[in-house]
């Protein structure tokens, strides 16, 4: 398997995950609008997102070292778990809704970070992406693939939360548009399914 698909693998499907409208995505997005501390937000965001993904693979890693036979299951429930949201996704499609965020004073940095941090960790959503769904796909791809496909997972968040905040502003208008959300509900439901059968397919022909 080439280190190009393994990183592309790990791309698409993080950045699959995170696309959906969320508390923290709005809250970058605001930032952006507001121009209020872009470059320290999406850090924070990107960087947690990072830890999460790389705790996510190392913990599956681990646990298929102590119990090999987890490989399958883990494997199979992971893929199940990514074709589900995708379906979710054609779901939500059928109902779109905008991505509005009010203006409003700007607060200082410390408060913003912390805000930031909130959205993060108190988010249930990160825990199951990260720790379950992307560990879980982590499990088809070994050495240099799987090195690979973390690092493209993670540069996915880099890649989001950056574009996210800093093109707040131009692509505002965009972004409040239901009929633009029904579109990326729409995509990120095929890549989802997709991505769910090409996890599952090793292990279902075997």
């Amino acid at each position: 398997m080439s280190l190009a698909y393994a990183g592309v693998a790990g791309f698409a499907l993080s950045l699959g995950l995170i696309l959906a409208i969320g508390p923290q995505n709005v809250f970058v997005l605001r930032q952006g609008l507001l121009r209020s501390h872009v470059f320290a937000v999406c850090l924070t965001c990107s960087v947690c997102d990072a830890l999460f993904i790389v705790a996510g693979v190392a913990g599956v890693g681990a646990a298929l070292q102590a119990a090999s036979w987890l490989e399958r299951p883990l494997a199979l429930g992971a893929a199940a778990f990514i074709a589900g949201y995708g379906i979710l996704r054609f779901r939500s499609s059928t109902r779109p809704s905008a991505l509005t965020v009010d203006e409003e004073e700007t607060a200082s940095l410390w408060p913003t970070l912390v805000a930031a941090l909130g959205f993060t960790f108190l988010n249930p959503h990160v825990y199951l992406d990260t720790l379950l769904l992307i560990g879980g796909a982590s499990t088809k791809f070994t050495g240099p693939s799987l090195m690979a496909f973390t690092g493209g997972a993670m540069a996915a968040s880099f890649v989001f939360f950056f574009s996210l905040g800093f093109g707040a502003r131009r692509f505002s208008p965009w972004l409040s548009s239901p009929k633009a959300w029904q579109r990326i509900d729409l995509g990120i439901g095929a890549s989802m399914v997709a991505i769910g059968l090409t996890v599952a397919w090793p292990y279902l022909t075997v």
